[in-house]
């Protein structure tokens, strides 16, 4: 048996009814907004975040404490993070 790809166990059918839910209490003209938005908002809790992590780095490095361990489950991520965008790189629109 052949299983679809589900976005959070989300069908496509259910992801089409969210849209034009969506389309029908918004209007069409305001779904752009409120992407960008939700963009911006991403955006600005990701720096937020990394602004935190870089604040606890220095102070780790002031205080004598050993980084590498952080270092090396950071470096796994960055591999796990590019494995996923190797999946999803033909999923993705190209701007």
């Amino acid at each position: 048996m052949i299983q679809q790809a589900t976005l959070l166990f989300i069908g496509t059918t259910e992801v089409l009814f969210i849209l034009v839910i969506v389309v029908m209490v918004f209007g069409a003209d305001k779904i752009p907004e409120i992407a960008r938005g939700l963009g911006k908002g991403m955006r600005m809790l990701k720096d937020a975040s990394s602004d935190i992590k870089s604040e606890i780095t220095k102070s780790a490095e002031k205080q004598g404490i050993d980084s590498s361990v952080t270092k090396d489950i950071t470096q796994e991520i960055n591999k796990v993070k590019d494995d996923l965008e190797d999946f999803t790189g033909s999923v993705r629109r190209n701007p």
